[in-house]
């Protein structure tokens, strides 16, 4: 509630408040919530001039109220849905990565959540021709990984290129680099990374837990304000610029010792949806298969729990048909 006072806005006077105040009217909220002609008239002033007051206030003061039928077309308007690349990940998404949103991968070392990373950078650049913004905090990310993937969709080489040409990456190693390179980012990194590759419709940040989780031991109060930091301008970013944010996030256990997402409370409200990454046959060390389970644990579209299995091979495939090609044109040679 905010309290009329003298001098908020031309025009609202000393002799004006007090014969407000008279009428029983003591906040924003009751003025402009009132009859205009009647307190014009209780209150000996013109109605112009009250008008004019109100529409100050309202402006200065209160939200303009707007219908949810206006909010849910402006969502669906600025709402993008991009394809994973992979069926049963797009599945548990509703459809795949929403852009104006952050969704989070989580899982231990070996779950998949880099290879899935690569995966829909490859996917954005090649088939929807967008820009992909790459930034690696583990040291984990390699071009020749992506060009593996890259040559599973097409044999030009040029082709590869141009879609490898649309993956801008940033190796970045703290916190505060990171930050850094948001920032440029939101105030116009995004724009230089669109010219003449297509719009930035996707920001991959693997991974995210990897330059914070260290600062919550030592310092958590200097830790947790810097995570809010990276959440907000990640949030931010994501709506303003209409782009998809997905971030990865590593595994702890909880007091009980359930598995669940690193960062701890405060972070878990900043993802709009987390899967948590699974190897399916954890026994097998020397020999891992390359199927992994998903599931959904967070999800305001989705029913939660829901689980599904994929092969991290969708996203290069060309192992194996680079293999059967090879092996058939050597029984042509022969």
């Amino acid at each position: 509630m905010v309290v009329l006072r003298e001098g908020m806005c031309p025009g609202l006077e000393e002799g004006l408040v007090r014969d407000l105040r008279a009428a029983d009217i003591k906040t924003v909220e009751d003025l402009v919530s009132s009859d205009m002609e009647e307190l014009a008239q209780k209150c000996s002033v013109s109605y112009k001039a009250l008008f004019a007051i109100r529409r100050v206030l309202l402006a200065q003061h209160t939200a303009f109220p707007v219908s949810g039928a206006d909010l849910y077309e402006e969502l669906l308007s600025s709402t993008a849905i991009l394809s994973t690349g992979n069926p049963s990940l797009d599945k548990l998404l509703d459809s795949g990565l929403y852009t104006g949103e952050i969704t989070e991968l989580s899982g231990g070392p070996g779950s998949g959540k880099s290879q899935v990373c690569f995966g829909v950078a490859v996917h954005i650049s090649f088939h929807l021709k967008q820009s992909v913004i790459f930034i690696d905090t583990t040291g984990g990310f390699t071009a020749s990984r992506l060009l593996q993937m890259l040559q599973t969709e097409t044999r030009n080489t040029e082709e590869q290129m141009e879609a490898l040409q649309r993956i801008h990456v940033f190796r970045l190693f703290d916190v505060y680099a990171l930050l850094d390179c948001l920032y440029s980012l939101r105030g116009g990194g995004l724009q230089q990374a669109s010219v003449g590759g297509g719009s930035v419709k996707a920001v991959i940040v693997d991974s995210v837990s990897a330059v914070i989780s260290p600062l919550l031991g030592g310092k958590p109060n200097e830790g947790m304000s810097l995570m809010i930091q990276v959440a907000g301008v990640l949030k931010t970013m994501a709506k303003d610029f209409n782009v998809a944010a997905l971030v990865t996030n590593y595994l702890t256990r909880s007091g009980g010792g359930e598995v669940q997402p690193g960062l701890g409370v405060s972070w878990s409200h900043i993802p709009r949806t987390r899967l948590l990454l699974e190897r399916v046959d954890k026994a097998a060390v020397f020999s891992p298969s390359s199927l992994r389970s998903a599931t959904l644990i967070k999800s305001s579209r989705q029913r939660c729990h829901i689980r599904a299995e994929f092969d991290l091979k969708w996203w290069s495939r060309s192992e194996d048909t680079s293999s059967s090609r090879k092996r058939k044109l050597e029984e042509t040679d022969s």
